[in-house]
């Protein structure tokens, strides 16, 4: 049953692939049935997600299902083979259960999205792409081995890059679509190249990329080359790094917003950037025998929780805060990981899919409502003139064109204030169970974590807080904002089924839930790793505290009035937001990302970029081209044909066959003489012939 995990969303591909042109000229109908049909095909794998589930409940110990074999090599066997246990259904309920709600959200929004930039062909493209992603991620998560959890892990960057450029011939921010989705693409070969290097390296060490056979040699191997763990477990920490987008390699993620909103929640937000973190869950094992691994681990999760957070405070694009959102608590996921709270980081894995993927299809559900409201405006005469907002270019997803939205978008505004407090950690929403997990692990394994993580936690609540007033309170600073419309229920549906799970998603992890338990669950697959997750009081009222602190300062600085007044005021006089007012230069600073894109195209990518068009005018046009190629290899060749067909074609081959020729031209000149047309020197010849050859056989 295993392999239909993967085989479904595969073929739901192949049928829009195939069939998908002529479903599509059925028109709006069309595109329902094309829609469906991806959406079906990554719910059947739900279904099959679920009955593995279901399968573990008498087999806790999990099961390898075989397929076939792959790669054969001398004693190097890897099979395509699946591996069922509890780590990895969890991986698999979670990418296909949310995927699925993504999927039928996305059957609305692509409709308008479509629409609105002209060209219909390509919604078949976008879910064909969207379940070759499912399948891709099955196969990561599903994999027996490394090298088949390699092939799962390029797929779905793969499927980012395509989809990220999907309207590769926009941009935005002076930043076109197609150069964020081949930043995506390099930034995460960076990072791949480190994880090729642990899979080379546990080849070396181990002599198979098997998991089990690997975990099992690992304390051997820990005792007798503690080195080669560590080499190969921070090797891991660099595909991390570029996948789960930490520092130094997080800068694709902001601008992977390029892509339609669907694929934000689902790629960018819910499931593949956790990918590094399930690759440090099943590698569990190897880590928790290299604690200075385990130490830089938790310290570059801590870190890019805060940083990222804090430049989340400073950013008016509705879907950048939610971007920086996420890296930050995928700090907080790899800190937890690292610090070997393997229930905590899947735990608040679990729980972020519901409420990130929530917030980012709201956020897409305000850009399509104001885009309605732009559009109704744009058309009637009597509001045109007011068509470009407040003096500046109209933006669906600038946050200073929003306001008001909450009666406008009623359902919006309740699914997103629910994601927001539960991604804030108030209980008893889910995000507040798992981050004060993190929390509490953190209080108690590693301290300078824990520091990071609460300032980190005290940010978001800031930041969210900030973006909800700027959305949905007070007055339309815009007239798309005034005349903006809710979704249809195909896409307000799934974002009630995501803001139930953000409300219940909790109860995974507490005590009475049995073997139904996260903690008890996982137990059964990383034994001996998993440690007993415990609620501690004091850090939950204190993280509680803090955050309702950071609330009352945003409502301070961002109530409708006070914000208003604000906005009211001559622009001359006016900074881009309240914080400004006070912290100007740091404003600044945050709103710019601490100019580290500035810095890497300063320092490492103009450099490559000179470096790169020198070596291709010196060593390729000057050296290559101009001398060895033109000069060495063209040149040596006409001379060496000169020669050829001088010396050796003229005064060889031609001078044999011309004397050949001419010798038989002469034999020909001496014989046409005996020609001569007379009967009697014929007769005559004859005759001494005759004579000739008696004389010789008398002779003889």
């Amino acid at each position: 049953m295993a392999p239909w995990i993967v085989f479904f969303p595969g073929i739901g591909l192949l049928i829009n692939i195939i069939f998908g042109g002529m479903i599509l000229e059925r028109g709006k109908w069309g595109e329902k049935i094309v829609g469906s049909i991806a959406s079906l095909a990554s719910g059947l794998a739900f279904v099959v997600a679920v009955l593995l589930a279901i399968s573990l409940q008498g087999h806790p110990e999990g099961q390898i299902v075989t397929l076939t074999d792959w790669i054969t090599i001398g004693d190097l066997s890897i099979p395509w083979a699946f591996q069922v246990d509890t780590l990895s259904v969890v991986m698999m309920l979670v990418v296909s259960g949310v995927g699925t709600l993504i999927h039928i959200y996305a059957i609305g929004y692509m409709h308008e999205d479509v629409r609105h930039n002209g060209d219909p062909n390509r919604f078949r493209r976008f879910f064909v792409f969207m379940n070759l992603f499912i399948a891709a991620m099955m196969i990561l998560v599903s994999g027996d081995n490394y090298m088949m959890l390699f092939v799962g892990w390029e797929g779905v960057g793969l499927c980012s890059y395509l989809l990220i450029g999907f309207w590769y011939e926009k941009g935005k921010d002076g930043i076109g679509n197609a150069m964020a989705a081949k930043k995506a693409m390099i930034t995460n070969r960076i990072g791949d190249f480190g994880f090729l290097l642990a899979a080379f390296s546990i080849f070396w060490t181990f002599g198979t990329f098997n998991f089990h056979s690997i975990f099992e040699k690992a304390p051997e191997v820990a005792a007798q080359n503690p080195e080669a763990l560590l080499f190969i477990t921070l090797c891991m920490l660099i595909g991390v790094t570029g996948k789960s987008a930490q520092l130094p390699l997080y800068v694709w993620l902001p601008d992977a917003m390029a892509g339609p909103t669907p694929v934000s929640a689902l790629i960018h937000a819910a499931t593949m950037v956790t990918a590094g973190v399930y690759l440090i869950a099943r590698s569990a094992e190897l880590y928790v025998l290299v604690p200075t691994a385990q130490t830089v681990v938790t310290l570059v999760g801590a870190a890019t929780a805060l940083f990222a957070a804090t430049i989340a405070v400073g950013q008016f694009d509705i879907k950048k805060v939610l971007a920086y959102s996420t890296i930050s608590q995928l700090g907080f996921m790899v800190a937890a990981v690292g610090m070997g709270a393997f229930v905590a980081g899947m735990f608040h894995l679990v729980t972020h899919a519901f409420f990130k993927a929530l917030l980012f299809l709201s956020a897409g559900s305000v850009i399509q409502g104001l885009e309605r409201g732009h559009h109704h405006v744009a058309h009637d005469p009597r509001l045109k003139k007011h068509v470009k907002g407040h003096g500046h270019e109209f933006d669906p997803q600038d946050m200073r064109n929003m306001g008001g939205l909450r009666s406008q978008m009623k359902i919006t505004f309740w699914v997103y204030l629910i994601g927001a407090i539960a991604l804030t950690g108030i209980p008893p929403l889910a995000g507040f169970w798992s981050k004060d997990e993190i929390l509490a692990e953190a209080n108690h394994l590693n301290l300078t974590a824990y520091i990071l993580l609460t300032l980190a936690a005290i940010f978001t609540a800031f930041y969210m807080a900030r973006q909800v007033l700027m959305v949905f309170f007070g007055k339309a600073r815009t007239p798309a904002a005034d005349h903006a419309q809710e979704s249809p229920l195909v896409m307000t549906v799934p974002l009630m089924v995501l803001a139930a799970l953000t409300v219940l998603g909790g109860a995974l992890n507490l005590p009475f839930m049995g073997f139904h338990n996260l903690t008890l669950w996982l137990e059964q697959t990383l034994e001996g790793v998993v440690k007993e997750g415990e609620f501690v009081v004091l850090v939950a009222l204190l993280s509680t505290g803090l955050t309702l602190v950071a609330f009352g300062l945003a409502w301070w600085l961002y109530n409708p009035r006070r914000y208003e007044e604000f906005w009211g005021a001559p622009a001359a006089r006016r900074a881009d937001d309240p914080l400004r007012s006070y912290i100007g230069p740091v404003f600044d600073t945050l709103k710019n990302k601490y100019w580290v894109d500035e810095l890497y195209w300063t320092v490492i990518l103009n450099p490559y970029i000179s470096l790169s068009r020198f070596l291709a005018d010196v060593i390729d046009w000057q050296f290559w081209h101009d001398w060895f190629h033109d000069k060495a290899i063209v040149g040596s060749y006409n001379m060496l044909t000169r020669l050829l067909a001088v010396r050796f074609d003229l005064g060889g081959i031609d001078a044999f066959f011309n004397g050949l020729a001419r010798l038989v031209q002469r034999f020909a000149g001496l014989l046409r003489r005996v020609q001569t047309g007379y009967v009697r020197n014929y007769a005559l010849m004859i005759f001494v012939g005759v004579v000739v050859i008696l004389g010789y056989l008398l002779l003889r």
